[in-house]
């Protein structure tokens, strides 16, 4: 028999064309469908953690920028800020009230020689405590930690409305003249009943317990965890 010199050798001939295609068309649906979940994934993340992200952007931005925020809460830096708050007004008294003035003679009636009005006074008295004062050794800083000697509450004004105060009657004897200073002592004779009536029902106290809760509110949002008073 004929030797035929091609038998025992393998072909090697190239893949149909159609086969590499089909390959490339399965690679691609893979790689996109990796692709699509990859950023599925990526925005439940972002939406997930988008106050985080926030914070880190923020924190990137101050970083590039060179701000940050500091806060001083140092024995002078307390000082001087509730210095700034001068005469705080905390307690607001008012009072309506009907005062009487009367000027008499010892030896002859009221309606010959009497003068005497009846007034109905409208006002109030204002306490608190003023920081002007403070000095450095009140305050004392520890950390988180600051104690305060706070100035003693005090009356800052005791005043009338004169747009509602007025003479409701006034009677002058016949023998005598309507004393003009008689309305002036009268006014000032209400507000010291005025003055007198809120110190008794405690505005003093009241004025104190509103100037601690205002600044324990301050010092709290300066970054203080313990705040004592004496």
């Amino acid at each position: 028999m004929p030797h035929d010199p091609d038998a025992g050798v393998q072909s090697s001939k190239p893949a149909p064309r159609s086969a590499r295609s089909s390959a490339a068309v399965v690679f691609a649906l893979v790689l996109g469908l990796l692709l699509g979940v990859a950023a599925i994934g990526s925005l439940g993340w972002l939406m997930l953690s988008r106050n985080s992200g926030r914070e880190l952007l923020s924190h990137l931005l101050s970083a590039v920028t060179g701000r940050t925020i500091t806060i001083d809460v140092s024995q002078p830096n307390v000082v001087d800020r509730i210095q700034r708050l001068q005469r705080l007004e905390t307690v607001v008294y008012t009072m309506d009230k009907l005062v009487t003035g009367a000027k008499e003679n010892p030896l002859l009636p009221d309606f010959l020689t009497g003068d005497r009005l009846l007034m109905i006074v409208h006002g109030e008295v204002v306490a608190g405590i003023d920081f002007s004062n403070l000095k450095p050794d009140d305050v004392k800083v520890d950390g988180k930690h600051v104690h305060l000697h706070l100035p003693a509450a005090q009356v800052f004004s005791t005043r009338l409305d004169s747009g509602k105060t007025r003479v409701y009657s006034r009677q002058t004897g016949v023998l005598v003249p309507t004393d003009p200073n008689l309305e002036t002592q009268v006014r000032q004779e209400a507000e010291r009943q005025m003055q007198q009536a809120a110190l008794a029902d405690g505005i003093l106290r009241t004025a104190q317990q509103n100037a601690d809760s205002t600044i324990r509110s301050l010092l709290q949002g300066l970054g203080f965890d313990n705040i004592d008073f004496d």
